[in-house]
């Protein structure tokens, strides 16, 4: 009786927990971009070294000038051409450029959906054969990577509970089947590990069972 009260205790709670973990994993990593900045400020001013919370809200409402200033430059001609400026210098600075680029290209790919990237949920057989997930059309013809590779097809697989750090592969187009899933319900499934799976209506397409 006690084990079972203490599972289901753990099952209750486990959700917000991660919740919670994640929120402050983010909130770390933002503050500490701002954090050594801030303390050489009120070192060179000759104040004391404010406390935590101190830098942390500091950090925070500077984070949302960045993102208003931003969203300003964006909205005018001479801000969006002082970012194409800084576009073309971060594309030909070494390393820099491979991330930027390529996550640039991600995120428009995702914004815009150019060429279904990550619109078409797949079924593929990974990590090994009689094993399956779901998995994200990325792009189409992998002959840039492998000969042969114009009937190659590009998936994206998420992980669970995280799906942003999943695994690219390639698979032959016929070795993949197509799935009647948005990318919302598939992304659902990975992040419930499983757990919430969309329910078959009569028509034999799919959708996710109301939230409780």
């Amino acid at each position: 009786m006690i084990r079972r009260t203490l599972i289901t205790g753990i099952f209750t709670l486990l959700p917000l927990v991660v919740t919670v973990w994640v929120l402050k994993a983010i909130f770390s990593a933002l503050v500490g971009v701002f954090q050594q900045p801030m303390t050489w400020g009120f070192r060179h001013l000759g104040l004391a070294e404010a406390p935590y919370w101190v830098l942390a809200l500091a950090s925070l409402l500077a984070l949302l000038l960045l993102l208003m200033l931003v969203g300003v430059l964006v909205g005018n001609f001479v801000g969006r051409q002082l970012l194409v400026w800084l576009d073309e210098l971060m594309v030909h600075v070494p390393l820099v450029k491979g991330v930027y680029g390529a996550t640039k290209q991600l995120m428009g790919a995702i914004q815009s959906g150019q060429g279904g990237s990550f619109k078409e949920v797949v079924l593929v057989e990974w990590p090994h054969d009689g094993a399956f997930t779901l998995g994200f059309v990325a792009r189409r013809d992998c002959s840039w990577a492998i000969a042969g590779g114009e009937n190659m097809v590009a998936v994206y697989v998420p992980t669970a509970p995280n799906p942003t750090s999943g695994y690219v592969i390639m698979v032959d187009e016929k070795r993949i089947r197509p799935v009647d899933l948005t990318p919302d319900q598939a992304l659902t499934w990975a992040v419930s590990g499983g757990v919430v799976a969309p329910a078959r209506t009569h028509t034999g397409s799919f959708r996710m069972p109301d939230s409780p």
